[in-house]
């Protein structure tokens, strides 16, 4: 059989290539018919402009499938997991376009890379064209890219809960960030969780990021007893777990727009507040809707036009009790930090103040 000729997808001021166009991305469901590399090409050439007041000028993950997703398959876990099925692209591959862009970002570990830091929509269609199917993009914009803009709340179902539990705390979270005095943009995860942006002012490092994240949590349980800010799973019950470390350098999650390696081709979408509380089920909004829903107008569209403190968040840190909390097992080890071992697997006489390992 002949290979089927590239097309290119207008894409704000450029046109771009895109090879093996018919290529199955995502299989047919009982709510979505069978989807090319084609249409999500054209669909992040849809969502570019919107898309753009998120991602713009931001350093962004690649969260690549190149031969599409199905059912089973599997994300890398890490660099030498060579087997998985998709994997996360954090340095610029060889032979992009001269006009896609980059920027320096430093990891926890000291490394260094050029990450895609996307400029214009054409930027994503090529991601998109190199298999790309979610952007994960860092809360920081390259002018500063050691100060965040923006605090994410992400709001985790554990085993036993349902959406509509994570929905219910999502009001809570509402009406804590208006409390405070803070807007609070939410979206749906595209799989079942929720996310919330706050817009904030770059004059904090990613350390008070993360504290302000617990901060906030930490309220939160105190408003709901369905929430908990426990790292360790056997500790977390049927609650929604608030995930701080999100808030950590080089810890992302997906971006506004973008879909999901998930059956039916799911979209992360942004609402307003009486939109999400709506929701019946968040698979309902993926690459055949999401359009329509976006042609309504962008719900995030005046994000930019406020930049909040972090001090109300702060301070929640500073006077809640409950102090410092694990940080994710590939960070050095930090100031303050709990013992990285599971509660039940501790004996208390192995472990110093300072929660280190004694040397038996």
């Amino acid at each position: 059989m002949a290979k089927t000729p590239a097309v290119m997808v207008p894409a704000g001021d450029r046109e771009v290539r895109v090879s093996s166009p018919d290529r199955v991305i995502y299989e047919a469901t009982d709510r979505t018919p069978e989807i090319t590399k084609l249409q999500v090409c054209e669909y992040y050439a849809a969502v570019g402009e919107a898309m753009m007041r998120q991602i713009r000028e931001r350093p962004t993950a690649m969260e690549r499938w190149p031969d599409g997703w199905r059912e089973g398959m599997r994300l890398a876990v890490g660099p030498r997991d060579k087997d998985a099925d998709g994997f996360y692209q954090k340095r610029l591959p060889r032979g992009a376009p001269d006009w896609v862009e980059t920027v320096g970002i430093t990891f926890p570990s000291g490394r260094t890379a050029e990450e895609l830091c996307p400029s214009e929509p054409a930027a994503l269609v090529w991601a998109a064209q190199m298999g790309t199917l979610t952007f994960h993009p860092w809360p920081v914009r390259r002018p500063d890219v050691d100060h965040p803009d923006e605090l994410r709340i992400d709001l985790d179902p554990q085993p036993g809960t349902t959406f509509a539990d994570v929905q219910r705390v999502a009001g809570v979270a509402r009406e804590l960030l208006e409390d405070l005095g803070i807007r609070g943009y939410p979206k749906t995860s595209g799989n079942r969780g929720i996310h919330v942006y706050v817009r904030i002012e770059p004059r904090w490092s990613f350390e008070d990021l993360r504290h302000a994240a617990i901060g906030f949590g930490r309220e939160l349980e105190r408003r709901d007893d369905g929430v908990t800010t426990a790292w360790w799973k056997e500790e977390r019950g049927e609650r929604i777990f608030l995930d701080f470390n999100q808030n950590n350098r080089d810890r992302t999650i997906a971006g506004a727009w973008s879909l999901r390696a998930r059956p039916g081709a799911p979209v992360s979408t942004p609402m307003t507040w009486e939109q999400i509380a709506e929701v019946t089920d968040p698979a309902e909004h993926n690459i055949t809707t999401v359009l329509d829903h976006l042609a309504d107008g962008d719900p995030w569209a005046d994000m930019d036009d406020t930049a909040h403190s972090l001090e109300p968040l702060l301070d929640l840190w500073e006077t809640l009790p409950g102090g410092e909390l694990n940080f994710p097992p590939d960070y050095p080890k930090m100031p303050g930090e709990p013992p990285r071992v599971q509660p039940s697997k501790k004996v208390a006489a192995h472990w110093d103040e300072d929660g280190n390992r004694v040397e038996e």
